[in-house]
């Protein structure tokens, strides 16, 4: 029920996701003589220097990330479950971990063509530049995704609570499922995991209510 928050200048750290899931809050506001972070007009939380996006409040429906921002920490917009629509500028290096996981509302990740370090496809789905790592999938994704061929790794909740998601199909080249990554996918009913799949993460598949078959390869060696 948190709608505001204000920050006073003597605040010199603020733990990660310290304000994650907060889905009524409409800004956090800090003190113009804190020496450690600040918040832009619309009452988004960052380092001092503009350089790191700390956290994004949760009531936000869309967001375009300014092009200061080399970072977006960890958790940033972790539980903005009304934001639909995310555009990361050619600046960003960095995402952290769960950055964008429980935004059950996104539609699409968006990148600009010029970044380096990232890349979204049509769907708006999250990768790394050459498209090795699928980084996050969107909450809102409906219907099924076949991961592209070259991705090799899947990030720890890259489809959790995704719950319009109805089917997957993985590479043969991914060898791990991580934590959470299909945590929460209700619509899921039927999974095969490639042969090259050697570990299965905690949590892989908790709340994945209509959840039939999974079908584990032969390599398999370690399930969380």
């Amino acid at each position: 029920s948190l709608t505001s928050v204000t920050i006073p200048d003597s605040v010199t750290s603020i733990g990660v996701g310290a304000f994650a899931s907060c889905t009524s809050l409409t800004g956090i506001w800090v003190a113009e003589g804190n020496s450690h972070y600040a918040s832009d007009a619309s009452g988004v939380l960052f380092n001092k220097g503009m350089h790191t996006l700390v956290q994004c409040p949760g009531a936000f429906a869309a967001y375009a990330i300014p092009d200061s921002v080399t970072i977006i920490g960890g958790a940033a917009f972790y539980g903005c479950t009304s934001l639909k629509s995310v555009t990361i500028p050619d600046s960003v290096t960095s995402i952290g971990d769960y950055a964008f996981s429980y935004c059950t509302s996104l539609t699409g990740i968006w990148v600009d063509e010029g970044n380096s370090h990232y890349f979204s496809d049509a769907s708006g789905v999250l990768f790394n530049k050459d498209k090795t790592v699928l980084a996050q999938c969107p909450g809102a994704f409906s219907g099924s995704y076949a991961i592209p061929d070259g991705v090799t790794s899947i990030n720890d909740a890259a489809f959790v609570n995704c719950e319009s998601l109805t089917s997957v199909t993985i590479p043969d080249g991914v060898t791990n499922i991580g934590y959470e990554v299909f945590a929460g996918c209700t619509s899921l009913a039927n999974m095969v995991l490639p042969n090259g799949v050697t570990r299965i993460g905690a949590e892989a598949f908790d709340w994945c209510t209509s959840m039939k078959t999974i079908t584990i390869p032969d390599g398999v060696t370690s399930i969380g």
